[in-house]
């Protein structure tokens, strides 16, 4: 009878364990998909709306959504899916890139700080411990208050901001690996210390970096969108997601579309991004993989 029972409880675990997968996965391609529509509409914005971004037309000014505005327009009579979808181009690629940016340097100074630790492992987290106790957007907006405001700015704070994160996260990993038995085998081989750090060490923490990179990237987009709330990322006309809902904070009650769809835009983004990293960090969870098995 318990041989019965224990058999019973395995294949309940098992089926939950499956359908969570299920589950699971649906969410990443929901996710994944709608993330993929948000890129490709910012790529072929030209081809997908009639209208200009930055032509006004007075006399088309605070149409709610119609047939031929499907988002309205805003007070200068442009259309708000257009400047939506060219917004998408500002915000995701400033986003990305200062990510991406920061996601290399903080992978490179928190994998030599981890390797040689000494006084150059003191010296950069005394730094980076500094620029970690200050909130992302204090940092930011210091950073762009010395820049100036523009795309520029917003990149170069964005990457600052998030710099911190990385390195601390890419030298936990190697500090742990580092004593490995195939690094002390690679060293007691003669390889180099450039070798072992992007032949061994770097491949092997990398998906947890990843992981937190795209995390992350959803962090940017609203600190993003903060910058350009406050007049401090893309100068008009170019307009952002951040801008159109600074523009639109005052018209509230006369046009409330002009503010609802950049939001909507902006919160669902990031939630897919969300999403997909959550699944992203299941599937690479060598753990979770057993468990299920």
């Amino acid at each position: 009878m318990s041989a019965a029972v224990q058999k019973t409880g395995m294949l309940g675990t098992i089926r939950r364990s499956v359908a969570w997968r299920a589950l699971a996965t649906i969410k990443g391609g929901v996710a994944g998909g709608f993330l993929l529509l948000v890129v490709l509409g910012a790529i072929f914005a030209p081809v997908l709306t009639p209208y200009d971004y930055d032509i006004q037309a007075l006399t088309n000014a605070f149409q709610p959504p119609s047939l031929a505005h499907p988002m309205g327009t805003d007070e200068f009579g442009r259309d708000v899916l257009t400047r939506i979808l060219y917004g998408a181009r500002t915000s995701l690629s400033v986003s990305v890139v200062a990510i991406s940016i920061s996601l290399v340097f903080g992978m490179t100074l928190g994998a030599a700080a981890g390797y040689f630790g000494g006084r150059f492992d003191r010296m950069v987290m005394v730094v980076v411990d500094l620029t970690w106790s200050f909130p992302e957007i204090l940092v930011a907006l210091m950073l762009v208050a010395i820049i100036g405001p523009g795309v520029t700015g917003t990149l170069v704070a964005i990457c600052v901001a998030y710099l911190a994160q990385f390195t601390r996260l890419t030298r936990s990993q190697v500090m742990a690996l580092k004593s490995e038995t195939y690094v002390e085998a690679a060293r007691g081989l003669g390889a180099s210390h450039a070798f072992i750090l992007f032949r061994h060490l770097l491949p092997n923490c990398l998906g947890p970096v990843l992981v937190a990179g795209m995390l992350a990237t959803g962090d940017a987009i609203i600190l993003e969108a903060t910058l350009g709330f406050f007049g401090l990322g893309a100068q008009p006309p170019t307009p952002s997601w951040g801008g159109m809902m600074s523009s639109g904070s005052g018209l509230l009650f006369k046009g409330p579309w002009i503010i609802l769809f950049p939001g909507l835009c902006i919160a669902l983004t990031v939630v897919a991004i969300n999403l997909f990293g959550d699944v992203l960090l299941a599937k690479l969870d060598i753990r979770d993989r057993l468990r299920v098995v």
